[in-house]
């Protein structure tokens, strides 16, 4: 997780700094997988959530719709939609530092926690966190992050959402 967290800070000294970044990794192994940074905004793709976007270059690089066998890292606790994309693909495990109402905090959330989505599907993962909390959680109070924050009106219906 901390090295994700380190890898997710990257972004915050750029044009368009995210807080949330996700890794997958093989359960038994540990071995990296595969890696990414949610591009809401850079790819005007509301569905580009670091987990999304992680799930569909894991399933791309192994060729195979299943990730059975590997495990998720995230630096926050996925929305009901990254949860739900976790149970299609068939992770084992979803690991997250900050929590949704940590997110909340600075941008608009569904509050739904991710072990409720587990709870109501027919599908199982188990779900860890939060993890180095207070760690992933610098990464949304990180200056360039609150200057981001600003811009994405997080609390109006015309919020430009990560």
């Amino acid at each position: 997780m901390a090295a994700l967290i380190r890898f997710t800070a990257r972004t915050l000294d750029t044009p368009s700094p995210v807080p949330f970044g996700a890794l997958i990794v093989d359960t038994a192994t540990g071995k990296p997988l595969i890696r990414a940074v949610n591009a809401v905004r850079a790819e005007n793709d509301p569905s580009s959530h670091a987990e999304v976007r992680t799930v569909r270059k894991a399933c791309r690089k192994i060729k195979s719709p299943s990730l059975k066998g590997y495990t998720m890292y995230t630096t926050c606790e996925p929305c009901p939609m990254c949860m739900a994309n976790a149970l299609w693909a068939g992770l084992d495990r979803v690991v997250y530092a900050a929590t949704i109402e940590d997110a909340s905090q600075h941008c608009r959330q569904i509050y739904i926690p991710s072990r409720e989505v587990v709870r109501r599907s027919d599908m199982s993962c188990e779900i860890d966190g939060p993890i180095l909390r207070d760690e992933a959680y610098a990464l949304f109070t990180h200056p360039n992050m609150l200057a981001a924050f600003a811009t994405w009106n997080p609390k109006d219906g015309n919020s430009k959402s990560a």
